[in-house]
């Protein structure tokens, strides 16, 4: 493991209820943690959440967790591992129950197939879109947010966001071809 520093004193420390060794460990492993998180889980939310969920649990369990090599680094990733599991595990179930939940959308028969399918066939393509996509779509689209604000706040350079809105668009319009989307551009803004 590279940079491992030795936490055993800070650790024990921590042991007798120290906070502040404790968040010198917090503060010494925290990006570490957070990069793997964000590697497993694909979005910064995601990624700060279950990092700070293992955090908590390295607190909680303080009493039986066991330094490798005097870090508690190891101890630290493998839990960052498993909550990420658990955490995809959960929305995974969060999403099937919204999805099984009844509409109380009050369409009328004569737009109900047209307008269904409509919605149904471009959720199924905003599902398939990488969260990055997806965000910006949201953003852009929905939120009417100006391609430099969104791009900064998904993690882009604005020509990037630009390219990825472009392939977008294209996408938009091929797989919703026969429906006919009206697809208009997002509003630049100034930097």
């Amino acid at each position: 493991m590279q940079d491992e520093q030795d936490d055993s004193a800070t650790w024990a420390r921590a042991l007798r209820d120290d906070g502040a060794a404790f968040a010198l460990l917090f503060d010494r492993h925290r990006p570490r943690v957070h990069r793997r998180a964000l590697s497993l889980t694909g979005n910064t939310h995601d990624a700060e959440d279950v990092t700070a969920a293992a955090f908590y649990e390295l607190w909680r369990r303080r009493r039986s967790v066991t330094l490798v090599a005097g870090s508690v680094a190891p101890w630290l990733l493998v839990t960052t591992v498993n909550l990420t599991r658990n955490h995809r595990r959960a929305a995974a179930r969060y999403r099937r129950l919204l999805d099984d939940l009844p509409r109380s959308d009050a369409v009328t028969p004569a737009t109900d197939a047209e307008g269904l399918e409509a919605r149904d066939r471009l959720r199924d393509t905003i599902r398939r879109l990488s969260p990055v996509d997806a965000a910006l779509l949201v953003l852009t689209g929905v939120e009417e947010m100006p391609i430099w604000q969104a791009a900064q706040a998904v993690g882009l350079t604005p020509p990037a966001a630009r390219v990825r809105l472009h392939r977008l668009r294209k996408r938009l319009q091929h797989d919703l071809h026969d429906l006919r989307p009206s697809v208009r551009n997002a509003p630049e803004g100034t930097s």
